[in-house]
């Protein structure tokens, strides 16, 4: 990431009078200037809500299957709410974190490739990112298999644990419904095609709710009832969106199955760990904070009002989620078809939007405060703690207005690696520790553990705002690099392969062997979906006839990507 300090928006006719004209003519230059950037800001704002709000709605909806689940398990019974809750929160939560970050690759790789016209390529990438994420839920399965000492591990009783690790058994089909349906979501939203998933979370949503009264309370299932209802929702969603672009070839981005799905997959891979351990730094962070305040000398109220706390905050994350997937479409979109300013402008379009609606829920939150607490509980001692705690919750509301729009602008440049580095210190190195320090050591509870870890908020949304603002769009839009060395040196590069995504350029000089070559050529028109031109120069006149014989080959075969040969 380079730095600028370019204006952000050039309005060059304005720019030109202001040079030539006369000093009269200042008050009225600014004044188109302004009018410019206002109907500009209010053509961004369409663009972004076109995609945010279909998005906002299905994370609510897809949060609301869940939630739905629970509200009917805890009218059958409290270890029955207890099982469902723990699972969705511990274990399914886990996965779920882990899954969708993995997924988060594609929001990247598919919006920078629908941004550059590569539609064919969409398609490849979504089925690459389903063999690394149907990987990734085998493994995950022992997570479900052995729940129940996982769970008392970290403090669940053996009733609660045994429950839920029966009820996360039953959930396994639900983990394999998460592999496939994070990359198709990402597919589609990279296509703008959010208002396709609104419709079928929407649908589903409202088939769920009436299936689970069937089978949890009129058949009296319990919770076999809920898991085959929630499975089935799940698989359902999958089903329905792949139908959709099996029908519709989702306008050339599905051209079919393709054995390109296994090549590289190793650079895939890199990204999707990147993405995974940036979302779930973030996702997991205000969950460590339920654990932390259960290790209180007394517990139980804390940790009930911590939770109510989390549930508001859990609602309110689906606004910011939907805002995180509409700006990292529109940054992916922009940098894949040469735009920085249009990506440079669409990042303080969604950043005012989120943070006003962020004051307003912070707002609501803080004059509330006396109100809300009832709806989740009748405990008067657990809604007079709440309510202490509601100036945290505010301040947290606030801030999470903004960090996942950061965040979505990190996904939508390629920026993964380095926001993960970012999170890191600022969560688990400053925020928790602090957290910790604040509630152990000088007795100031769930009060100082919370304020703690905003602190690694307020530190991470500093640097991130830092960081986007001093970038030089320009050079994330068009990058051209050079490489000089041995082809050993290119792969490792840690520099090199978050720009795999982003490489228009590529020079390669002083590289002996024809075949590694080749392979490498091939590795960048699989990995590069706004490739234009690669440069070849081998290192002596001894290899270069048989290597130009390959790289002509090579050029009549590539739709896209000019390959060029030079002398050495």
């Amino acid at each position: 990431m380079a730095i600028e300090t370019a204006p952000l928006l050039v309005n060059r006719s304005t720019a030109e009078r202001t040079t030539n004209g006369s000093g009269n003519g200042n008050g009225v230059e600014q004044q188109v200037k302004t009018v410019s950037v206002v109907k500009e800001f209010g053509y961004e704002s369409k663009r972004l809500w076109k995609i945010a709000g279909p998005a906002i709605f299905t994370a609510i909806c897809h949060y609301s299957l869940g939630a739905l689940t629970q509200t009917f398990a805890g009218l059958v019974g409290e270890l029955e709410l207890a099982a469902v809750s723990v699972e969705n929160s511990v274990i399914a939560g886990l996965a779920y974190g882990i899954m969708l970050g993995m997924g988060s690759a594609l929001e990247t790789l598919c919006g920078q490739a629908y941004g550059a016209g590569q539609l064919r390529m969409l398609g490849v990438y979504m089925q690459r990112s389903w063999v690394i994420l149907l990987t990734t839920a085998c493994v995950l399965v022992p997570l479900y298999v052995w729940s129940p000492p996982i769970l008392e591990l970290i403090g669940e009783t053996t009733e609660i644990s045994e429950a839920a690790g029966k009820f996360a058994l039953w959930m396994l089909p639900q983990l394999f419904a998460y592999a496939l349906n994070f990359p198709i979501q990402k597919f589609l939203q990279s296509q703008r095609k959010v208002l396709v998933i609104a419709v079928i979370s929407a649908i589903v949503l409202v088939l769920h709710a009436v299936f689970s009264w069937l089978l949890i309370l009129k058949l009296g299932w319990g919770l076999t009832g809920a898991a085959i209802t929630l499975n089935t929702s799940w698989w359902l969603i999958v089903i329905l969106q792949l139908l959709y672009i099996f029908i519709t070839k989702s306008d050339g981005a599905w051209s079919g199955f393709s054995w390109l799905a296994f090549s590289d997959l190793w650079g895939f891979v890199k990204l999707s760990l990147a993405s995974a351990v940036m979302l779930c730094l973030e996702f997991w962070y205000l969950m460590v904070l339920v654990v932390i305040t259960g290790r209180l000398s007394n517990p139980l109220i804390p940790v009930d009002a911590v939770s109510i706390c989390m549930n508001i905050q859990g609602w309110d994350a689906m606004i910011a989620i939907g805002f995180n997937a509409a700006i990292s479409v529109r940054v992916s979109n922009e940098l894949g078809a040469g735009n920085s300013r249009s990506a440079k402008f669409a990042v303080l379009v969604v950043s005012v939007t989120s943070v006003c609606i962020g004051v307003i829920a912070m707002i609501l939150v803080f004059t509330t405060r006396n109100k809300f607490p009832y709806f989740f509980t009748t405990s008067d001692a657990v809604a007079a703690e709440t309510t202490t705690l509601a100036f945290l919750l505010a301040i947290t509301v606030l801030l999470n207005s903004l960090q996942p729009v950061l965040s979505g602008v990190a996904v939508g440049a390629g920026w993964q690696a380095t926001v993960a580095y970012i999170n890191i210190g600022c969560y688990y190195i400053v925020g928790l520790p602090l957290g910790i320090f604040l509630g152990f050591t000088f007795a100031f509870g769930v009060e100082g553990i919370w304020s703690g870890m905003i602190g690694g908020i307020c530190l991470q949304t500093i640097i991130l705002i830092v960081v986007t603002s001093l970038t030089n769009w320009n050079t994330e839009a068009r990058p051209e690099e050079t490489c000089t060395g041995t082809l050993t040196d290119f792969w490792i590069g840690d520099h090199w392969s978050s720009m795999f995504p982003q490489l228009r350029v590529v020079k390669i000089a002083g590289i002996s062997g024809i075949r590694s070559e080749l392979d490498f050529i091939n590795f960048l028109l699989s990995n590069s979906p706004v490739l234009e031109r690669v440069t070849v120069k081998p290192v002596s006149v001894d290899g270069g006839w048989d290597l130009m014989k390959e790289l002509l080959r090579f050029r009549r075969a590539s739709t896209r990507a000019e390959i060029i040969y030079s002398d050495p």
